[in-house]
Protein backbone atom coordinates (compact mmCIF):
# COMPACT_ATOMS: atom_id res chain seq x y z
CA UNK A 1 0.00 0.00 0.00
CA UNK A 2 2.69 2.48 0.91
CA UNK A 3 4.86 1.80 -2.11
CA UNK A 4 1.78 2.48 -4.34
CA UNK A 5 1.46 5.74 -3.07
CA UNK A 6 4.62 6.52 -3.39
CA UNK A 7 4.81 5.59 -6.91
CA UNK A 8 1.70 8.02 -7.23
CA UNK A 9 3.12 10.86 -5.38
CA UNK A 10 6.22 10.45 -6.74
CA UNK A 11 4.86 11.35 -10.66
CA UNK A 12 2.54 14.10 -8.68
CA UNK A 13 5.50 15.63 -7.05
CA UNK A 14 8.43 15.38 -9.99
CA UNK A 15 4.79 16.86 -12.42
CA UNK A 16 4.19 19.66 -9.73
CA UNK A 17 7.77 20.73 -10.26
CA UNK A 18 8.59 20.86 -14.17
CA UNK A 19 10.30 18.09 -13.82
CA UNK A 20 10.98 14.96 -17.02
CA UNK A 21 11.65 11.72 -15.36
CA UNK A 22 15.14 12.78 -16.97
CA UNK A 23 15.84 16.05 -15.28
CA UNK A 24 14.65 14.14 -12.11
CA UNK A 25 17.23 10.53 -12.78
CA UNK A 26 19.70 13.14 -13.32
CA UNK A 27 19.36 14.98 -10.01
CA UNK A 28 19.00 11.42 -7.54
CA UNK A 29 22.08 9.98 -9.70
CA UNK A 30 19.63 7.28 -11.29
CA UNK A 31 18.16 6.43 -15.12
CA UNK A 32 15.22 8.20 -16.38
CA UNK A 33 13.68 4.47 -16.86
CA UNK A 34 14.68 3.71 -12.62
CA UNK A 35 12.07 6.77 -12.34
CA UNK A 36 9.83 5.65 -14.68
CA UNK A 37 9.86 1.96 -13.43
CA UNK A 38 9.13 4.19 -9.91
CA UNK A 39 6.29 5.53 -11.51
CA UNK A 40 4.67 2.75 -13.04
CA UNK A 41 4.93 0.75 -9.58
CA UNK A 42 7.51 -1.98 -11.35
CA UNK A 43 10.01 -1.34 -8.91
CA UNK A 44 9.56 0.88 -5.06
CA UNK A 45 12.46 3.15 -4.41
CA UNK A 46 15.07 2.32 -1.89
CA UNK A 47 15.05 3.93 1.70
CA UNK A 48 18.35 6.03 0.63
CA UNK A 49 16.27 6.87 -2.79
CA UNK A 50 12.94 7.84 -0.51
CA UNK A 51 15.61 10.01 0.95
CA UNK A 52 16.65 11.52 -1.78
CA UNK A 53 13.36 12.46 -3.26
CA UNK A 54 12.53 13.94 -0.05
CA UNK A 55 14.81 16.41 -0.04
CA UNK A 56 14.76 17.09 -3.90
CA UNK A 57 10.76 17.52 -3.31
CA UNK A 58 11.19 19.26 0.01
CA UNK A 59 9.26 17.23 2.26
CA UNK A 60 9.57 14.82 4.58
CA UNK A 61 10.17 11.42 4.27
CA UNK A 62 6.45 10.46 6.09
CA UNK A 63 5.34 12.93 3.44
CA UNK A 64 6.29 10.35 0.65
CA UNK A 65 4.93 7.43 2.89
CA UNK A 66 1.47 8.52 3.22
CA UNK A 67 2.39 8.96 6.68
CA UNK A 68 1.83 12.45 7.25
CA UNK A 69 0.08 14.68 4.77
CA UNK A 70 2.30 17.94 5.87
CA UNK A 71 4.02 19.33 3.38
CA UNK A 72 6.78 21.90 3.46
CA UNK A 73 7.50 25.76 2.03
CA UNK A 74 11.38 26.34 1.81
CA UNK A 75 11.04 30.30 3.97
CA UNK A 76 15.02 30.61 3.73
CA UNK A 77 15.60 34.11 3.33
CA UNK A 78 12.00 35.43 3.93
CA UNK A 79 11.81 38.73 6.17
CA UNK A 80 9.83 37.92 9.78
CA UNK A 81 7.20 39.81 8.68
CA UNK A 82 6.69 38.35 4.87
CA UNK A 83 6.50 34.69 6.73
CA UNK A 84 3.83 35.72 9.14
CA UNK A 85 1.80 36.99 6.05
CA UNK A 86 2.26 33.46 4.75
CA UNK A 87 1.25 32.13 8.15
CA UNK A 88 -2.18 34.05 7.87
CA UNK A 89 -2.60 32.99 4.41
CA UNK A 90 -2.16 29.36 5.40
CA UNK A 91 -4.78 29.65 8.13
CA UNK A 92 -7.16 31.51 5.85
CA UNK A 93 -6.96 29.20 2.74
CA UNK A 94 -7.73 25.70 5.92
CA UNK A 95 -10.68 28.02 7.19
CA UNK A 96 -11.59 28.47 4.23
CA UNK A 97 -11.70 24.78 3.45
CA UNK A 98 -13.59 23.99 6.25
CA UNK A 99 -16.15 26.78 5.53
CA UNK A 100 -16.85 25.34 1.81
CA UNK A 101 -17.64 21.87 3.23
CA UNK A 102 -19.54 22.89 5.91
CA UNK A 103 -21.48 24.59 2.91
CA UNK A 104 -22.11 21.43 1.04
CA UNK A 105 -25.41 20.94 0.45
CA UNK A 106 -24.40 17.19 -0.09
CA UNK A 107 -23.50 17.00 3.43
Amino acid sequence: MAEKYVCNLLKNLRKDAGLTQKELADKVGVTNSTISFYEQEERSPSVDMIIRLSKIFNVSVDYLLGIDQKRNINLSGLKEEDIQLIQCMVEHLKNKKVQTYSNDPRS
